[in-house]
């Protein structure tokens, strides 16, 4: 892989801070070591001397003075090193990268960590695209992935999806207009990279089957772009066996992959973390060191302390659990639609995620009834043209999520929508 082409000038002029490289070090430093150097701040001045939590099983993580004056000052920019271990083997556990005895320069595996994987992603998007890039996009998608794009100034062609992920034939089809070879020839403007939701796409709450993403990643190495996975539904995935992710597919170093913890330990927490060649990791790391400077110390101290404590079967069986809950959720909100929408609308059993995407027959877009007349009802659903580029386009689909509302809210919420529709039909 020649990773020139997927860092722009912006990002190959970031230099290491001097100060955050003096900063690193003195956290390696033995304790003789004397640092007139940092502007760190004086631990004994901070308010917070010690904490417990306690976890839902009813354990209990301690904070004890010493730890809790390391949890509030500054960190790494790549993260907290112990952190960052657990993170690498449960990444060799899962996915088995086959970079990760690569030479650095040739994309060996390397890992970040995030303020929550939408921090991760801007930043590698950023890396990558200058005005009038062509990007790849599967719709429909995640809007806060639309607004992190379009101030860039790229150019977005989008892959049509269905059921089953990408339609490989769509994503094709937009390539043909290239040869492969024209990778080589910046003035040729060939895609940098296909982004995408693997499971549990938000909205549609679709998954890639194994076989598209073989071709995929095939189409990927031929035309020479990258392929960012972004997959924070990857935990909450309905049926066995997974499919292997593309990460597990990377033989050249041509996947970035974004993990997060907000779905399967708590979004507050703000932890993400970003996998992929190291070469390209370092430039978010650097990006990092003049933004957020790392992620929170306290968040990543409290999320190894109890992935320590844990292990990996214990974080295995916390996934577990809330893919249970959110099993019976979806179960209760497709019950509802069963009973309700039936005949009236369409729609595909999730394989992952928290959302049901759903299509009204007989009506060309659902703007007016979803923005008027199901909020003068009090049923709030996100109208499905939010989730396309083009979203002046009619669009009959509405995003419904079965994350937090009661049985009796879901049934209550499509019974009161489908009186609507027949009104409105």
């Amino acid at each position: 892989m020649n990773y020139t082409r997927f860092i722009n000038a912006r990002s190959a002029s970031r230099k290491h801070s001097a100060i955050r490289l003096m900063a690193e070090l003195l956290l390696k430093a033995p304790k003789s070591a004397i640092s007139l150097e940092t502007g760190a701040p004086n631990p004994n001045t901070f308010p917070f001397k010690s904490a417990v939590i306690t976890t839902e099983n009813g354990e209990t993580i301690q904070f004890n003075e010493d730890l809790m004056k390391k949890a509030l000052q500054y960190s790494q920019s790549a993260g907290l090193p112990e952190l960052l271990i657990w993170l690498k083997q449960l990444q060799i556990k899962l996915h088995d990268p086959p970079t990760l005895h690569y030479p650095p320069s040739q994309g060996q595996m390397d890992i970040c960590v995030t303020c929550g994987s939408q921090d991760g992603l801007c930043k590698v998007f950023e890396m990558i695209i200058n005005p009038g890039d062509n990007i790849l996009l599967n719709e429909p998608v995640y809007p806060g992935t639309i607004h992190a794009l379009r101030p860039l100034g790229c150019n977005i062609l989008t892959v049509a999806s269905d059921e089953h992920g990408i339609i490989p034939d769509s994503l094709k089809e937009i390539l043909a207009k290239w040869k492969p070879e024209d990778a080589k020839n910046p003035e040729k403007n060939t895609p940098k990279f296909l982004y995408t939701i693997p499971n549990g796409n938000n909205p549609a709450g679709t998954s890639l089957t194994t076989d598209r993403k073989k071709e995929i990643y095939e189409l990927a190495r031929k035309y020479d772009f990258l392929i960012i996975e972004d997959d924070p539904y990857y935990f909450l995935q309905f049926n066995k066996p997974w499919a292997p992710t593309f990460l597990s597919m990377d033989i050249d170093g041509r996947v970035i992959r974004a993990d997060s913890f907000s779905k399967v330990l708590s979004p507050g927490l703000r932890i993400g973390f970003l996998t992929g060649p190291k070469p390209l990791i370092e430039r978010i790391v650097l990006h990092t060191e003049v933004s957020t400077m790392h992620p929170s110390t306290f968040s990543q101290l409290l999320v190894s302390q109890l992935l320590h404590q844990w292990g990996e079967d214990g974080f295995r069986a916390q996934t577990e659990r809330v893919t249970k809950v959110y099993r019976k959720q979806m179960d209760a909100l497709l019950a509802a639609a069963d009973k309700w929408l039936s005949g009236l609308a369409e729609w595909h059993v999730p394989t992952a995620g928290m959302f049901l995407w759903v299509k009204i027959k007989g009506m060309n877009d659902v703007r007016k009834l979803i923005e008027e007349k199901a909020m003068k009802k009090e049923i709030f659903v996100l109208p499905g043209y939010h989730f396309y580029f083009d979203s002046s386009a009619p669009c009959p689909y509405f995003r419904a999520s079965f994350s937090l509302a009661s049985p009796e809210q879901m049934d209550m919420g499509f019974q009161r929508l489908a009186q609507l529709i027949r009104e409105s039909l």
